[in-house]
């Protein structure tokens, strides 16, 4: 029978992992018998570097810590050997690392994943470990939009320089004001034609 130090110490090993379920915004969990001691090396900075949290983990340990978590579903792929990949704020990193060293390793597999406190299908899994990396998704999206944000700031700048949001009134409004605007000019150039033949009898 455990002693109270270890039940003590798997307490604390299942609340801890607990908690980082769920303060991460992804993870997945593999099988890795199949990748040797120097890949694991590799691996385990590679996914580091990416700001991913790699253990290895016993399967009654993860499944308590899934369901103090609330993350339902993930029972079923706790045998054998076991590790948990989980990321704070990059969706795609751990996948993608990981299925990568699956692509090499025939022994070395992706056994689940979740994604804001979900656990997603195989299918979804994959399709997510082939999305680029969060700097290529962002460089994308940004050479996307920099153009028509360029024009926006342009556009707002044009505004403040013309007078501010007198400058925004609506093209009705515009239109409406612009006949008396017109007629001004208009009227002094008729008195000028009136006052002038006046001027001449006088002389």
């Amino acid at each position: 029978m455990p002693s109270t130090a270890v039940l003590e110490k798997k307490k604390q090993m299942v609340a801890d992992l607990s908690e980082r379920i769920k303060n991460s915004c992804a993870g997945v969990v593999v099988d890795y018998k199949g990748i040797n001691v120097e890949d694991d090396t590799k691996l385990r900075r590679e996914l580091r570097e990416a700001g991913v949290e790699y253990t290895v983990v016993k399967n009654s340990i993860l499944g308590r810590a899934a369901q103090d978590a609330g993350l339902e579903g993930i029972d079923a792929v706790l045998e054998g050997t076991t590790a948990i990949a989980t990321s704070a704020d990059d969706y795609v990193a751990s996948a993608r690392i990981l299925q990568k060293y699956a692509d090499k390793h025939d022994n070395f597999s992706l056994k689940s994943g979740y994604l804001d406190g979900e656990v997603i299908s195989m299918e979804k899994l994959i399709a997510l470990a082939k999305l680029p990396s969060r700097e290529v998704l962002l460089a994308t999206v940004c050479s996307v939009f920099n153009a028509p944000i360029a024009a926006f700031a342009r556009a707002v700048q044009a505004i403040v320089d013309k007078g501010g949001v007198e400058a925004c009134e609506p093209a009705e409004d515009k239109a409406e004001e612009a006949p008396a605007a017109e007629e001004a000019p208009a009227q002094e150039t008729a008195e000028a034609e009136t006052e002038a033949p006046a001027e001449e009898t006088a002389e």
